[in-house]
């Protein structure tokens, strides 16, 4: 799949992942419970929270990331276009628009952020609730970090349907599940 490499930039301006970091614990209603580091959160399987943007161009693709191999969870693998845990006290809309700032450089607040989904906190989402939206149509330039994200590139629906079928083992869970059960959704929400 040919990128522009032109479309895509690195950056430094980051803040990096930090094993003491503390998330909201939440209860399977998703209501805060607590408070955790972390490695603690991850490491005992406490529900938390995190969100996902899946961004898309004019042309109805959607851009995808592929995680930097020093992640902690689904190194190598592809994910939607941004996604990430939500700090303590942040709510679901706020952090989806700083992980867009943070993983793909994009500050443009102009065009809204649309709710798709909220996938229950299972084994597949890594314990997380994750609210779902889409973006766009935009067609970048992205500015991608490094230490997050190894590779961007844009792919039409078909494309990536296909491609989880053939290699499933690409893709992290989340985004496996996101697309096997709301493909339909998210697709008539880009074409609508």
């Amino acid at each position: 799949m040919p990128n522009d490499p032109k479309a895509f930039s690195m950056t430094l301006s980051f803040r990096p992942a930090n094993a003491d970091e503390p998330f909201d614990v939440v209860d399977r209603e998703d209501r805060v419970i607590g408070q955790a580091p972390r490695r603690e959160v991850h490491a005992r399987n406490l529900l938390h929270r995190a969100t996902h943007v899946l961004v898309h161009n004019a042309k109805g693709q959607l851009f995808l990331q592929c995680r930097s191999v020093a992640k902690d969870t689904f190194p190598g693998c592809w994910d939607s276009s941004c996604s990430g845990h939500l700090d303590a006290g942040e709510d679901y809309l706020s952090a989806a628009r700083r992980e867009l700032g943070e993983e793909i450089g994009w500050h443009d607040a102009s065009l809204p952020l649309r709710h798709v989904v909220k996938l229950e906190a299972c084994p597949e989402t890594g314990h997380e609730f994750i609210e779902i939206f889409v973006l766009g149509p935009i067609e970048g330039p992205f500015t991608l970090h490094p230490e997050e994200i190894s590779e961007g590139r844009w792919i039409a629906p078909a494309e990536l349907t296909a491609w989880i079928e053939r290699s499933p083992e690409s893709f992290a869970s989340a985004l496996r599940l996101l697309w096997s059960d709301y493909r339909e959704k998210i697709l008539a929400m880009i074409s609508g």
